[in-house]
């Protein structure tokens, strides 16, 4: 069965109960156009979720045996290769994962030369529970890395919450990624076009950096500190003196955040490949995803950088245009990640350094 172009895969991640297999049944009831594969990852021997699925005419396999984690990734790339043995026509594949995986490895299969040329990640879709995520974070490293590598983040049960609930999530969810797509969903209701065959994860002129927003840390740290007064109407004295000791108030994981980097200086290519190459032997598993634009003295086109953990990739992009500012534009997003550090590193790229 051979193929002129590799199927899109996107991976539908996202903790316990948020909403996933809720937005697969309704991705797959959906005129899209595509006929889908579907992986499910269920963390147990008991099957379950292959049965709360719809659609009995697409192809379904099951990973019984535990998290997509590096513990199973060789059975995630056999069961990617039986889907073309079985010799049945998809042009899709989606893949739910159980909640408490860790997208990662489940992003790094897709590089592997075996299914390199027949499949490609097009975009890790996370969904995220309006009401309960900010506990996740607080409470699990998977919630946090859920969101971290997210391309699309489906803020589902937005009906569960204030609006000022909203706002308040939604701004954490920025502070840990500001790359995502974030939509607000009731019941994981959602466009389909606004999930299949984004090209997220691709390279070329598509690639935009116009969908990073800047994250206002010192607005987000102020947030954080009142958050506590959203849905109460009174407290007494001692309510405010021990303000942080409230029930619903949850510490967040701060490990896990997001590094912007901007500048117009133009970039030395040796130096800057040279700095990439540390950053990889270095902090490269800490490093969740990395994106950006960069300036290359000498060069013509942009050069449009990706990075998903131990995997950084950089190639030419379109021209730089007449009048466009050439700025370099970099997120890295990770855990415990020394800012200082990179932005000095990155400083000493500079053509003038």
């Amino acid at each position: 069965m051979k193929h002129k172009e590799p199927i899109p895969v996107t991976v539908l991640t996202g903790f316990l109960g948020a909403g996933k297999t809720t937005l697969l049944n309704h991705l797959l009831t959906q005129k899209h156009g595509y006929r889908c594969a579907i992986i499910i990852n269920e963390f147990g021997a008991v099957s379950i979720d292959n049965q709360l699925v719809v659609g009995a005419d697409e192809e379904i396999l099951e990973l019984n045996n535990g998290c997509l984690c590096c513990r199973v990734r060789g059975d995630l790339i056999r069961s990617l290769g039986e889907l073309f043995k079985k010799q049945k026509r998809f042009d899709y594949v989606l893949i739910e994962t159980t909640g408490l995986a860790d997208p990662g490895p489940v992003a790094q299969t897709f590089t592997v030369p075996e299914l390199a040329d027949k499949l490609r990640l097009d975009a890790i879709v996370t969904v995220a529970d309006a009401k309960h995520l900010e506990k996740e974070l607080g409470d699990a490293p998977e919630a946090s890395a859920q969101i971290a590598f997210a391309d699309v983040v489906l803020l589902n049960k937005t009906d569960l919450v204030t609006p000022s609930a909203l706002e308040h999530v939604e701004a954490r969810i920025r502070r840990i990624n500001p790359l995502a797509r974030i939509h607000h969903t009731l019941r994981s209701q959602i466009e389909p076009a606004k999930i299949f065959n984004l090209q997220a994860r691709g390279l070329g002129p598509s690639f935009t950096m116009e969908n990073v927003v800047p994250v206002d840390h010192a607005a987000e740290a102020e947030a954080h500190e009142h958050e506590h007064d959203h849905d109460d109407d009174h407290h007494d004295e001692s309510d405010a003196e021990h303000g942080h000791e409230e029930p619903h108030h949850h510490h967040h994981d701060e490990r896990v955040g997001s590094i912007c980097l901007t500048d117009d200086h133009p970039l030395d290519l040796q130096k800057t490949e040279a700095w990439l190459g540390e950053l990889l032997s270095t902090i490269g598993p800490d490093i969740y995803r990395a994106k950006g634009i960069l300036n290359v003295r000498g060069q013509s086109k942009r050069i449009v950088f990706q990075g998903v953990q131990m995997t950084f990739e950089a190639q030419p992009d379109r021209l730089w245009r007449a009048g466009e500012p050439r700025l370099n534009q970099l997120v890295f997003i990770g855990r415990e990640l020394d800012e200082a550090q990179i932005r000095a590193g990155f400083a000493n790229c500079h053509a003038d350094a």
